[in-house]
């Protein structure tokens, strides 16, 4: 079950969340295809990852942020980049081009922050824009609480689309960081969960401002927490299953 698109249309082309992506693909790609094999693969993480047991040494600062644009593979690129496209143009269009990329940049210092508190002597290094992209669902979540956010939902051979509040989803989200962040002490599983939750809460924190300075609560009365404009409507597919009459 994952989201694949939402239903609240931005004002301004979100040129920043373009680069973003577009730079990820191109940083993954210029590693991904040119390293030949997985032990410099690894090294390569290693290098230019971030290792909590370096930054507690003394060392690695930069890799806070190189370590924002590497991933693990494939489908680890093209999650995240489905969310911050999802999630990203909106607080573009609110906050500005340059003032939404610190935004991101300062969630994913968060996220690296929680993750070495969490597990400060790990040697696993964290690689992943995961973390800075919390930070743009924490503030979308504060924002826009009831936009709607199509999930996809697959189960064995049966999917289907349908759509949930912000809220639903994001809340959803957040809890299973939470939930798996403390079961798996930091990095257990190699995931991590706590520079998830550090970027969400980052995201939130920063965009309280934002969200005062547009009214606070009367800004969610005025709105009901919906996006302050139409939202975008999907054309409707028809299945192609069967209807089964019960007979009485």
């Amino acid at each position: 079950m994952f989201p694949i698109r939402d239903h609240n249309p931005s004002g301004r082309t979100p040129y920043v969340t373009y680069a973003l992506i577009l730079l990820n693909i191109g940083v993954f790609l210029s590693y991904y295809v040119t390293i030949p094999n997985e032990p410099r693969l690894a090294m390569f993480y290693v290098e230019w990852g971030l290792v909590p047991r370096r930054i507690m040494a003394g060392g690695g600062y930069g890799t806070v942020l190189t370590s924002m644009f590497l991933h693990g593979g494939f489908l680890h690129l093209a999650g995240n980049m489905l969310f911050l496209y999802i999630f990203g143009d909106n607080l573009e269009d609110i906050l500005g081009h340059a003032r939404y990329l610190g935004f991101y940049l300062l969630s994913g210092l968060a996220a690296a922050g929680l993750q070495i508190f969490a597990a400060p002597y790990s040697p696993v290094p964290m690689i992943g824009a995961s973390g800075a992209i919390a930070g743009v669902m924490g503030g979308y979540l504060l924002l826009f609480p009831r936009a709607k956010v199509d999930i996809l939902f697959i189960f064995v051979i049966f999917f289907r689309v349908f759509p949930l509040p912000a809220w639903v989803m994001l809340g959803v989200w957040f809890g299973m960081q939470l939930l798996n962040g403390f079961s798996t002490a930091g990095d257990g599983d190699g995931v991590a969960y706590w520079a998830h939750a550090g970027g969400f809460i980052a995201g939130l924190l920063m965009m309280a401002p934002v969200w005062l300075g547009l009214g606070g609560p009367a800004f969610w009365r005025q709105t009901h927490g919906a996006p302050p404009h139409p939202e975008t409507s999907y054309p409707t597919v028809k299945s192609g299953i069967p209807r089964v009459i019960r007979r009485k």
